[in-house]
């Protein structure tokens, strides 16, 4: 929340942003199929990483046929069928990894593509939006909202990995909806000078955020690190800020001239950009710039709601002025929460992706002969060794991002508010520094 004042005498409400009371930004009950029309799109996209083995991905798409968008008619549709075509479209940049790519996107996967995109105000790329927001579905309609009663609706190569990565991150994001609703309550508190009421919902955001982090532990439990880093990664992977695709990538019968696009990025949940709007944390430099760049890969009404929560009053000006104790001790254990969550975040980031990094720099040179299990870190790409599947340098941004949160702090972290790092990030950094070959 900034220091401006705007549209204070509108009453927010998430319904007004396609936001969902129940399931925040999820999508509510995703579409199974669409149309029988589209049967072409949904044959090939359910079968993306059997045709990826098989390297006949591309053939297929060659073969597919031209099919008119008109026929997509509800918001439902259209977010399915963006991510089909997504899945395709990422399946057949990087069907032979990064020794092979390709500069062109065939006519019939991307006129419908930027179609269906340009429609939603999304880009044309694979993006958090698709895979985790729009990709499940429950096996019991009438059972519970869990890892085992769920279901990918489409997947990538990786296997059983790669539905625990995208649907623990769907937990994430359902653990986080009780603390987005009370943003309300926190704005309306600021506006009413209520401070009991800002009290009691900057606790929920609190709790929020540590459900948050219960809910990314299941990462470990459910996704493999190899498989995430030397099969899944580049199948997240776009062509901005990627040394495998330095020219980007033509868009056939769109436009003549290569399009650059991120891809996929935990940066494009729109949750932690509402709670650091919120709580007033300010990402500056290069860091700032691809956040906010992060947010035209969203949904426009999420994006509009990020906004408008920025445009209210501050939060953080409010506490101060209040000099409450209790306000002033919630709002600082709010603001540790969200450290915390970023240092756990790095935890997780070390050991799915620098450690194996580092792996895969002693496969590539060792010599003798390796064991079949660690062939995927070993052909894992270069280009994704020190950056993220988003295009940013991962680690130097995550702890800049962690750091710029801390700052937010009134008493900038120190005493007794100050959140340690988990103490496995440093037994997992213990590790990265001792790994041999055996």
């Amino acid at each position: 929340m900034g220091t401006k004042v705007k549209n204070t005498e509108i009453p927010l409400s998430l319904e007004q942003f396609h936001i969902s009371e129940d399931y925040g930004f999820i999508l509510p009950e995703p579409l199974v199929d669409l149309p029988v029309y589209y049967k072409p799109w949904m044959d090939i996209a359910r079968n993306v990483p059997e045709l990826i083995s098989s390297h006949s991905l591309r053939l297929r798409i060659h073969d597919m046929a031209l099919l008119e968008t008109h026929l997509l008619r509800t918001h439902r549709e259209l977010r399915l069928a963006h991510l089909a075509l997504s899945i395709m479209t990422m399946g057949y940049v990087w069907q032979e990894g990064e020794r092979e790519t390709v500069k062109v996107l065939p006519r019939s996967l991307s006129l419908p593509f930027c179609e269906v995109s340009q429609r939603l105000g999304l880009p044309p790329i694979l993006i958090h939006a698709d895979t985790v927001l729009a990709n499940w579905k429950k096996r019991d309609p009438d059972g519970p909202f869990s890892l085992e009663n769920l279901e990918l609706l489409l997947t990538l190569p990786g296997g059983g990995s790669v539905r625990g990565f995208f649907l623990v991150t769907l937990l994430v994001e359902l653990a986080a909806v009780p603390g987005l609703k009370s943003i309300l309550d926190v704005i309306n508190g600021v506006q009413y000078n209520d401070v009991a009421m800002v009290t009691k919902a900057l606790d929920v955001v609190s709790q929020a955020i540590d459900s948050m982090k219960q809910a990314f532990k299941l990462m470990h439990e459910y996704v493999d690190p190899s498989i995430f880093y030397g099969i899944m990664r580049i199948y997240l992977s776009g062509w901005k800020d990627n040394p495998s695709m330095p020219e980007g990538l033509i868009y056939e019968g769109v436009q003549e001239k290569p399009m650059e696009f991120s891809g996929g990025s935990a940066a494009q949940s729109s949750i932690l950009h509402c709670f650091d709007e919120l709580l007033g944390v300010q990402h500056e430099g290069s860091n700032g710039d691809f956040l906010k760049r992060m947010r035209d890969y969203m949904p426009l009404s999420h994006k509009q709601f990020i906004e408008n929560v920025s445009s209210r009053p501050s939060l953080r000006s409010f506490v101060l002025q209040q000099a409450d104790e209790r306000l002033t001790h919630t709002f600082e254990h709010c603001v540790a929460r969200l450290v915390d969550f970023r240092n756990y975040h790095i935890n997780i980031v070390t050991r799915y992706i620098t450690i194996p990094a580092s792996r895969a720099k002693q496969l590539r040179a060792n010599k003798q002969g390796l064991a079949e299990e660690l062939d995927a870190i070993r052909s894992a790409p270069k280009a994704l060794e020190e950056r993220g599947t988003g295009g940013s340098g991962i680690m130097t941004f995550l702890k800049t991002v962690r750091d710029e949160t801390k700052d937010t702090s009134i008493s900038q972290c120190t005493n007794g508010n100050q959140v340690s790092p988990d103490p496995s990030i440093t037994e997992i950094q213990k590790a990265a520094s001792e790994l041999t070959i055996e």
